[in-house]
C-alpha cells in the first residue's frame, strides 16, 4: 500500500489557524469525518521537545489536547506555561492553549486512555549507551502502559524515530497486551514519523512539507487525515504507506542530509590542502538541481540530537539485518564529521603559531579527538580562546553531541582558556562541561582574546564589527568555523582570518 494524493481538492476544508500570539487561537475546533460526531481528543504521551511541541501545536490547530509525562515536575512546569528548551514561538503557544484549557497535562495514564481518541507517542529514542542501536524502552513502555489502560475505540500513533521492524514488533506487543488486560475498545496502531528542524517546530508541525503515515486500515488514515485536515486542505502532500516505509522515510531523509553535509566537509579537507574556494565550489554544484545547494556549507560538521544517533541507529539496524555492506558508507561519514572537529584545533595551532611566533605549525598526527597531540598543547596551553557559540545550530539551546561544545572542551584539555558565549546555549553546555569559562556577552568573551573562533552561526555573530571586536581582543586572529563571515571587512581591520575549507596562508590572505 502506498499513495499520494493531492490534499487541496480531496481533504476536508477547514478554517486557517491563528500561528502564534498571545490572544486566543482563532482555529476552528475540528470535527469529526461524519462531521456530525464529537471532534477527536488528542494525547501526546512524552513531553520532551517533540512532545511538548506537538502537544502545543494540536491545541493551536484546535483539538483537545491532554499530554502525559511520568516525571510530575516537567507537568508542573508545562502546566505553569514553562518550557525546559528554547524553541522560538512555542511558548507563546504553550501559554495560550493552557490558558484557554484546551491543552492540559497530567502523569495518568488512565486518565489519557479513558479519555482520548487519538494517541500520539513522542518519546525519546536515544543512543544506548556505548552502542550505536537506538534504545526503545520507553517507546515499548509508551505502548504497553496504553494498551494497559484504553478503554474505548482509539489509535495509537507514533511519531518517535525507530528502527524499521520497530512499528510491526509493537502492533503484536499492543495486540498481547490488550487480549490480557481484556479491556472494552478497538485500539489500532499507525505511524506518521516527525521532520522537525529545531528552531523552526512550531513552524514544521503547523504547515509541514508533507506528511507521511504508515496505516494497515483505511479507517487509521481517516483518523489521521481528520487530524491533519488543515494541512491537506492547504495543499500538504499526503503519503500513506506501509509501517517500513513510514519508518524508514525519517532515518533516510536525515542520512541523505548528513551524506551532503559530509560530501562537502570531505572536498574541504581538498581544498584545505590544495586551495581553491569551498564556497565557489559548493555554489557550482549547488546549480545543478539534481544537487541543489542547501546542505552544502562546509563547516565543522553536524551535531544535535538526531543526524548523529540516527545515522548511528540505522547502521546498528542493517546490521542485525545482515546487510553490513550496504550502509558501509554511513561509518565514513561519520568519522569525515568527526575529522572536522580536529581540523579546527589543528587550525586553532596553526593561526596561533603563526601569531605568537611568525611560522605555522601543525598539531601533528600523534593527536586525535579528545586527546591533544604535545604540538597542540605547547601552542595552546594558556592561550586566551573566544568560543563563539556551542550550540549544535543557531535558534536553539541544543548541546546534544554538539561539535562547537566539543572543540571548546577539546581547547581546554589542550590548556587553552576558553571564554564561551552562546545566546541561548550556556547553560545546558555548562551541565556538560561545567569545567569551560561561560560569559554572558559576546564583549565579555572576545576581551584581550588571542583567538576568537566562531563554532555555532548565530546571527549576532554573523553580524559582528571587525573593528569593534578587534579594539577588545589582544590579537587580532579569527577562525570561522562555519564559513559564513566575509574575509575582507576582517582582512581590512588587520585580522588573521582562516576558514574550514580554505588553506590557511597567512601571508597571502591579507
Amino acid at each position: 500500500m502506498g499513495h499520494v494524493t493531492n490534499p487541496a481538492i480531496d481533504a476536508v476544508q477547514t478554517e486557517p489557524a491563528v500561528r502564534t500570539g498571545t490572544a486566543a487561537s482563532t482555529a476552528p475546533r475540528p470535527e469529526s469525518a461524519a462531521g456530525g460526531g464529537p471532534p477527536l481528543r488528542v494525547s501526546v504521551v512524552g513531553t520532551g521537545y517533540l512532545g511538548a511541541t506537538h502537544a502545543a501545536c494540536m491545541a493551536e490547530l484546535g483539538f483537545e489536547v491532554l499530554g502525559l509525562d511520568i516525571d510530575q515536575a516537567k507537568i508542573d512546569a508545562l502546566t505553569r506555561g514553562e518550557l525546559p528548551f528554547h524553541e522560538p514561538g512555542l511558548p507563546e503557544l504553550l501559554t495560550q492553549h493552557v490558558q484557554s484549557g484546551r491543552l492540559r497535562f497530567t502523569t495518568s495514564y488512565e486518565e489519557v486512555g479513558a479519555w482520548a481518541d487519538v494517541h500520539f507517542i513522542g518519546v525519546g529514542t536515544p543512543q544506548k549507551p556505548g552502542e550505536s542501536a537506538a534504545d526503545l524502552r520507553f517507546v515499548d513502555a509508551a505502548v504497553r502502559s496504553l494498551a494497559e489502560h484504553i478503554t474505548r475505540d482509539a489509535l495509537i500513533v507514533g511519531k518517535s524515530t525507530v528502527p524499521v521492524g520497530t512499528a510491526a514488533r509493537l502492533k503484536d506487543l499492543l495486540a498481547s497486551t490488550r487480549q490480557a488486560a481484556g479491556l472494552p475498545g478497538t485500539v489500532e496502531l499507525a505511524w506518521n514519523p516527525e521532520f522537525l528542524r529545531e528552531g523552526y517546530a512550531v513552524k514544521d508541525t503547523l504547515t509541514p512539507d508533507r506528511l507521511v503515515a504508515g496505516v494497515e486500515s483505511a479507517h487509521a488514515e481517516d483518523i489521521l487525515r481528520q487530524v491533519y485536515a488543515k494541512s491537506l486542505a492547504e495543499g500538504t502532500p499526503w503519503i500513506a504507506t506501509d509501517f517500513e516505509t513510514a519508518e524508514l522515510v525519517k532515518v533516510a531523509a536525515n542520512a541523505f542530509l548528513a551524506t551532503k553535509i559530509s560530501f562537502i566537509n570531505a572536498f574541504s579537507e581538498i581544498t584545505e590542502q590544495v586551495g581553491g574556494d569551498i564556497g565557489t565550489l559548493a555554489d557550482a554544484i549547488g546549480h545543478d538541481p539534481r544537487i541543489g545547494r542547501k546542505f552544502l556549507n562546509a563547516g565543522v560538521g553536524f551535531g544535535g540530537g538526531c543526524l548523529p544517533k540516527d545515522i548511528r541507529a540505522l547502521q546498528a539496524r542493517v546490521s542485525e539485518l545482515g546487510l553490513d555492506r550496504t550502509m558501509r558508507f554511513l561509518a565514513e561519514m561519520d568519522d569525515i564529521n568527526l575529522r572536522r572537529r580536529d581540523r579546527v584545533v589543528d587550525l586553532a595551532v596553526q593561526v596561533l603559531s603563526h601569531s605568537l611566533h611568525g611560522s605555522v605549525r601543525v598539531a601533528g598526527a600523534d593527536g586525535a579527538g579528545s586527546v591533544p597531540s604535545p604540538a597542540a598543547v605547547e601552542i595552546l596551553n594558556g592561550a586566551k580562546i573566544a568560543i563563539l557559540g556551542v550550540t549544535f545550530k543557531p535558534n536553539s539551546d541544543d548541546v546534544r553531541d554538539s561539535p562547537a561544545l566539543d572543540v571548546a572542551n577539546r581547547l581546554y584539555t589542550a590548556g587553552a582558556e576558553v571564554a564561551v558565549y552562546d545566546p541561548k546555549g550556556n547553560a545546558n553546555a555548562a551541565k556538560r562541561f561545567p569545567r569551560l569559562g561561560y560569559v554572558n556577552t559576546l564583549a565579555k568573551a572576545v576581551i584581550g582574546a588571542d583567538l576568537l573562533i566562531l563554532l555555532t552561526e548565530w546571527d549576532e555573530f554573523r553580524q559582528m564589527d571587525p573593528e569593534d571586536i578587534g579594539r577588545l581582543m589582544d590579537r587580532r586572529t579569527l577562525i570561522d568555523a562555519r564559513n559564513v563571515l566575509d574575509p575582507s571587512p576582517w582582512h581590512a581591520a588587520g585580522f588573521t582570518h582562516a576558514a574550514l575549507g580554505h588553506r590557511f596562508a597567512p601571508d597571502s590572505s591579507g
